[in-house]
C-alpha cells in the first residue's frame, strides 16, 4: 500500500526547508545541483531570494500559478517531506513535473511514487493536460525506475545537461500521455507497491 501524502499550497516555512534539504549534498545531487559559485540550483525560483523578502510579500518571489503551480508534499500526519512543480506549456496542453522528496529518512518507502501519482492526478485531473513530461539524469536510477514504473516512456536524449561536481552528465526526456496514465493508474493502485 502507498503512504497517503496531500499536496498543499508553499508557505514560506516549506521554502525554509526546502533551502535546507538543497544544502545536503545527497539531496543535491539528486536535484540540479549546484552552480559555478557552490549553491544549490533549485527550478522555479529562488529559495535565498523567498527568504531575503518581507515576510508580507515573500510569495511574490514564487512564479505566476497560470504558468507554474507549486506544491508542498506533506504527509498525512502534517510533516512538510518534499516539493513538486508543474511548468506549463498551455499552447501543448503540457506540463514538465519536478519532484523533489527532501526527507531523505522516507526514500525508498513510496513517498517519492505517492507524489508523482499526486501530482499527475493533478495535471490530468485538475487541469485537463494532454501530456507531462520529465527530465531525468542519467545518475538518478531510483527515480528513472520510479518514472518507468508509472507509465513514462523515453522520448528523448539530452546531452550534458546536469552538474555534478565538476562533471556533466547527460538526462532523459520522458514522457507520459494522459489516456496512458488513466491504464496505468488503475494497475498501480491495484498492486499498491513499486
Amino acid at each position: 500500500m502507498f503512504p497517503q501524502i496531500n499536496l498543499v499550497s508553499l508557505t514560506r516555512e516549506d521554502v525554509q526547508r526546502v533551502a535546507g534539504w538543497l544544502h545536503d549534498p545527497d539531496v543535491n545531487s539528486l536535484w540540479f545541483g549546484e552552480d559555478e559559485n557552490g549553491n544549490p540550483i533549485h527550478i522555479g525560483y529562488s529559495p535565498g531570494e523567498v527568504l531575503s523578502a518581507p515576510e508580507d510579500n515573500w510569495d511574490e518571489s514564487i512564479p505566476d500559478e497560470e504558468y507554474r503551480k507549486v506544491f508542498s508534499v506533506y504527509t498525512t500526519e502534517g510533516e512538510h517531506i518534499g516539493e513538486g512543480q508543474l511548468e506549463f506549456e498551455w499552447a501543448l496542453l503540457e506540463a514538465q513535473l519536478v519532484l523533489i522528496i527532501g526527507r531523505k529518512d522516507l526514500w525508498h518507502h513510496h513517498y517519492g511514487t505517492s507524489a508523482l501519482v499526486a501530482l499527475l492526478d493533478e495535471a490530468y485531473n485538475n487541469y485537463d493536460l494532454h501530456r507531462v513530461w520529465v527530465d531525468v539524469p542519467e545518475y538518478n536510477e531510483h527515480a528513472l525506475r520510479l518514472c518507468r514504473h508509472v507509465g513514462f516512456v523515453l522520448e528523448g536524449h539530452f546531452r550534458k545537461t546536469h552538474r555534478k561536481g565538476d562533471s556533466w552528465y547527460d538526462s532523459f526526456a520522458m514522457g507520459l500521455l494522459s489516456d496512458e496514465y488513466e491504464r496505468r493508474r488503475a494497475r498501480l493502485m491495484e498492486t499498491g507497491a513499486v
